[in-house]
């Protein structure tokens, strides 16, 4: 049966309306959350295009499935990009996310039940560096290094203490919710010294460290895993760089230790974004997130909220709601509802659970994409506060709304049509 050429809104216009609601919301609103941003028509294409249709299990040159031949080509690109983007040796584009990326790396080259040590989520990192509650938490024995709870700083020289402790195999220099730059030098240091591999989880920071902005964590870390969103801007998905001495035991790692058939759609849209991330304007992009971050992390300063470690190097920052009496929740619903989205997270040394925090996370990527330029980003900054000031007072959420939708007006969604 020939399957008839009719829209999404003539098929499921229930499915059809939502994404209608949700292109509204993103198109007046204003995105806060670090580690989301807004890909590329061309992206967005390639992700919704017939290489879904196809199953391609295995590597270029080596599928079990025929009639691969050009979604071998889509994902030599990929690759091949991606070495030159990074400047490394082997990459594996296959991952379906930065979790699968994390969990394929670490099992290609350590066994469950062994020691690794990473950032403590409740202090910046991610869940699977070692969460309880993370398959990271249940294969391994995980332990933790923190910051230093006055200065917001990992202190090396603490982390060298707490791995020659625990005598780790891995090491995972990583988080989500950090805000400086690490010293993945040093980190490497600190592995040789213990004899513990260094995994390093660059999902965040990636579009910065591929344009140079930031430290490199290549030719540091054994291993170096990284979603393809955030910074970097690309479909949702993930990747492992590394060299070739490990390359053979990622792939067998990737398939068939874990996923069978990659996504070919979602490969195809992270080649697109590598293509897109080589080009000099990706170069001046990644540099405006920093700055962008920089003024609003000032900003904050100024209306009394400061960020954790005093600001930022990077794309994203911590800030600390508590000061002011709420909790990362309360201000995370006040802030949806003029539509400002971020995200509740904990700040170091946090007396509240998760579920309410005493901080929010709040990043630049996404609405730099958009062309936010510095006085955007303080007005932006000034409206948050605004908020967080009054979260109860119905006038100042109508107020901050309006301004809100006419900031995000001006600045079109990429991919999007506008209405």
């Amino acid at each position: 049966m020939v399957v008839a050429h009719q829209t999404l809104a003539s098929v499921d216009p229930a499915i059809a309306a939502i994404l209608e609601r949700e292109a509204q919301r993103q198109r007046l609103g204003i995105e806060l959350i670090a580690s989301e941003n807004f890909v590329s028509q061309a992206v967005l294409e390639a992700v919704g295009s017939v290489l879904t249709n196809k199953y391609a299990e295995g590597l270029p040159g080596k599928r079990y499935y025929g009639g691969c031949e050009f979604v071998d080509e889509a994902e030599n690109l990929a690759r091949d990009r991606a070495k030159e983007l990074f400047g490394v040796e082997h990459v594996n584009v296959q991952p379906h996310s930065g979790a699968s990326a994390n969990l394929e790396a670490y099992l290609a080259l350590i066994e469950p039940g062994d020691k690794i040590l990473g950032l403590s989520l409740s202090e910046g990192g991610h869940l699977t560096h070692g969460l309880k509650v993370n398959f990271s938490g249940r294969l391994f024995d995980a332990h933790f290094f923190g910051v230093n709870l006055e200065t917001g700083f990992i202190e090396y020289d603490e982390v060298l203490a707490k791995a020659k402790e625990v005598r780790p195999r891995a090491i995972i220099a990583g988080a989500s919710a950090y805000s400086r730059a690490f010293d993945y030098k040093r980190f490497r240091e600190i592995a040789d010294e213990v004899g513990a591999y260094l995994f390093a989880d660059i999902a965040h920071p990636a579009g910065l460290i591929a344009t140079g902005q930031i430290p490199t964590s290549i030719g540091h870390a054994h291993v170096t895993t990284t979603t393809t969103h955030k910074t970097l801007r690309g479909p949702r998905g993930g990747m492992i760089m590394t060299s070739e001495e490990f390359g053979k035991a990622i792939d067998k790692s990737v398939f068939p230790g874990f996923q069978g058939g990659p996504l070919m759609h979602v490969i195809a849209g992270k080649a697109v974004a590598f293509g897109e991330a080589l080009t000099p304007e990706f170069t001046d992009y990644s540099k405006a997130v920093i700055a962008n971050a920089k003024r609003m992390a000032e900003v904050f300063a100024e209306e009394g909220l400061p960020a954790i470690s005093g600001g930022t190097d990077t794309h994203l920052m911590l800030i600390d709601v508590g000061a002011i009496g709420l909790s990362g929740k309360q201000a995370e619903t006040a802030l949806d509802a003029v539509g400002i989205t971020v995200n509740k997270n904990t700040i170091p040394g946090d007396q509240r659970p998760p579920t309410q925090a005493s901080g929010i996370r709040v990043g630049s990527p996404a609405i730099t994409t958009r062309g936010f330029g510095l006085a955007d980003c303080e007005q932006v900054a000034r409206l948050v506060s605004a908020v967080l000031r009054q979260p109860d007072d119905p006038a100042v959420a109508t107020t901050v709304r309006g301004q809100v939708e006419e900031l995000a007006s001006r600045f079109p969604l990429p991919g999007v049509t506008p209405v």
